[in-house]
């Protein structure tokens, strides 16, 4: 072989194996070689071809925001009164006065026991009876020696039960009223002067037609109410009801009069005199 023909060959040789390198693998059927590429050269059908997924997002209409939620309409008040009852009184809340002077003392003990619902600093004990009824008369004035509805206002006040006040209303159903609407309001008792001035009640709930919160007009049905006194009674005003007792506004009518004008000076004019409380 000349030199030439040796050339050649080289030559020829090295095209080869460029060749075989930049041929494509294929794995055949059956070889182990991995999984196989899927491969066809049928041209796809037009039911065939598979879209690409769009990455443009597809117009959707805008989410609606929920409804705002409308408050419920307050119920409106009730066209005609309807009946209504109102009463601090639970057992252990009455005290007797332990003199028959006391009257205003111990109906200063039961109002705060009427107060206080927790039932743990109930006032019964009758030394401090006695403290009390001093307190009152060293308040009062033109009393006969005695406590009067002022010096009975101003424990009730000093003694963390108040603020309360005297008043003194003209007309009985008024003054029913005024006690009434008083409790509802402050969620308090009042005092009933009694007896034309002689004597102390504690008004401790009441019944209506109405309730005074509601309407400005409302009729008294029946009071509840505790004398000191009990069981003892007068032989002139009549008896002592038992603790609590619902009395009609014509029982209550009996012994609930009007203040005598010469009794004590008070500037206050004629009338049904109320120990009342007021809001703070």
């Amino acid at each position: 072989m000349t030199g030439a023909s040796a050339r050649l060959l080289t030559w020829l040789a090295v095209m080869a194996t460029l060749l075989t390198a930049c041929t494509p693998a294929v794995d055949l059927p059956g070889t182990d070689g991995g999984q196989p590429a899927a491969t066809s050269s049928a041209l796809p059908t037009a039911g065939s071809v598979a879209t690409a997924p769009s990455t443009k997002a597809s117009p959707t209409a805008a989410p609606v925001p929920p409804a705002p939620a409308v408050p419920a309409a307050p119920a409106p008040p009730p066209a005609i009164p309807q009946p209504f009852a109102f009463n601090l009184y639970q057992a252990g809340d009455f005290v007797p006065q332990y003199t028959f002077d006391w009257c205003v003392a111990a109906s200063v003990q039961m109002t705060h026991n009427l107060i206080d619902d927790t039932g743990g600093a109930s006032w019964t004990d009758s030394v401090q009876q006695g403290q009390l009824w001093e307190m009152a008369r060293a308040r009062s004035s033109d009393s006969f020696n005695g406590a009067n509805p002022y010096g009975w206002a101003q424990v009730l006040t000093e003694s963390g039960m108040g603020p309360y006040t005297v008043v003194s209303v003209g007309d009985y159903d008024g003054a029913l009223q005024t006690a009434a609407r008083a409790m509802a309001v402050t969620g308090r008792p009042v005092g009933l002067v009694m007896w034309s001035g002689r004597h102390a009640w504690v008004m401790s709930g009441f019944e209506s037609m109405g309730d005074p919160a509601l309407f400005p007009e409302f009729k008294v049905t029946g009071i509840h109410v505790m004398d000191p006194l009990y069981p003892y009674g007068s032989g002139q005003w009549g008896p002592s009801p038992e603790p609590n007792s619902l009395l009609s506004p014509q029982q209550l009518a009996t012994q609930f009069v009007v203040r005598e004008p010469r009794r004590w000076s008070s500037g206050l004019p004629t009338g049904y005199l109320l120990v009342l409380p007021v809001a703070a």
